[in-house]
């Protein structure tokens, strides 16, 4: 199953140091049946798209309990066995738990697809967010539009051999 992990470029770049993603659990979002009936209208593409979506937004949590971190989002897009995976439980809270998975165990890095990290441009506007996204989850409708000025810039593509330019 292909699944989108947040992280920040810290946490990346503990990724192709140590060559795997871990600890677990970890947090993921994926193409889940709950997905599928929610988004019953939406291509394979478009569910995919709201599953990055959903750990790009989960990157902004990242960032904000980490203040030492660059304020750019990183969603990490893995090829993930089904046996490695645990889809989300209990009662939905929002729409957010429609595509999340929890990964059970390590995930090596040649299980990596490709990596997705905000441009320099967006640090502005993702430098607010991470500030704002806790009050967006409580219902603030001003922090909400704080985060959706980060939603509006798309993330860049990386290959996996790309990834370690970041950092250079």
């Amino acid at each position: 199953m292909r699944v989108y992990l947040p992280s920040t470029l810290s946490g990346l770049a503990e990724i192709l140091r140590d060559r795997k993603l871990g600890p677990v659990p970890l947090t993921g979002y994926a193409v889940t049946p709950a997905l599928r009936e929610w988004y019953a209208s939406a291509d394979l593409e478009e569910l995919e798209y709201a599953a990055m979506a959903d750990a790009a937004k989960d990157s902004l949590r990242l960032l904000a309990a980490d203040p030492e971190a660059a304020s750019r989002r990183v969603v990490i897009v893995a090829e993930v066995p089904d046996d490695a995976i645990a889809h989300g439980a209990g009662d939905l809270v929002d729409a957010e738990d429609r595509a999340l998975v929890r990964i059970i165990r390590p995930i090596s890095f040649d299980r990596i697809v490709s990596g997705h990290v905000d441009d320099a441009e967006a640090e502005t506007d993702v430098r607010a967010a991470r500030t704002a996204v806790t009050a967006a989850d409580t219902g603030d409708e001003d922090a909400r539009f704080t985060v959706d000025g980060a939603a509006g810039h798309e993330l860049m593509w990386y290959a996996t051999q790309e990834l370690p330019h970041l950092f250079s």
